[in-house]
């Protein structure tokens, strides 16, 4: 099938078609006599695999690991399920990091309500980041 066709079945566009196969994410077609690229019908299924791959927050570059052992013929599941985990512990981190970012933001809005801004002193920036000292 030409580019059209295959970015009209999985939504992408030619250009990101090109890129993905520029970047080794989907193999050269064979090319018609006319030069005009040939996707085979399992094109379709790997372009999905990648959106999908990336909606789940993999790199390019780690799908690009997960389809070369398929193109090996290896079942990529086992490096691929080591990928999830470590974007599942990676997010549980910056969520924690969050968390803590979040409270640290209230206790600041509590002491903004509480400052006044004339007990500043000259030698203060801001006492509702750095309370002044004893």
């Amino acid at each position: 099938m030409r580019i059209g066709v295959l970015a009209a079945r999985t939504g992408l566009t030619t250009k990101t078609i090109r890129f993905y196969e520029d970047s080794g994410l989907l193999p050269a077609p064979p090319r018609t006599p006319g030069g005009y690229r040939d996707y085979p019908d399992t094109a379709v299924t790997r372009l999905a695999f990648v959106r999908d791959a990336q909606r789940a927050g993999l790199t390019l570059a780690e799908i690009r690991s997960v389809l070369v052992l398929r193109d090996e013929g290896h079942a990529p599941c086992s490096h691929l399920t080591g990928l999830i985990h470590e974007h599942l512990a990676d997010i549980e981190r910056r969520m924690a990091d969050l968390a803590a970012t979040r409270e640290a933001l209230r206790g600041l809005a509590d002491r903004a309500a509480t400052t006044d801004p004339a007990a500043c002193t000259a030698d203060d920036i801001c006492t509702i980041v750095t309370p002044a000292g004893p």
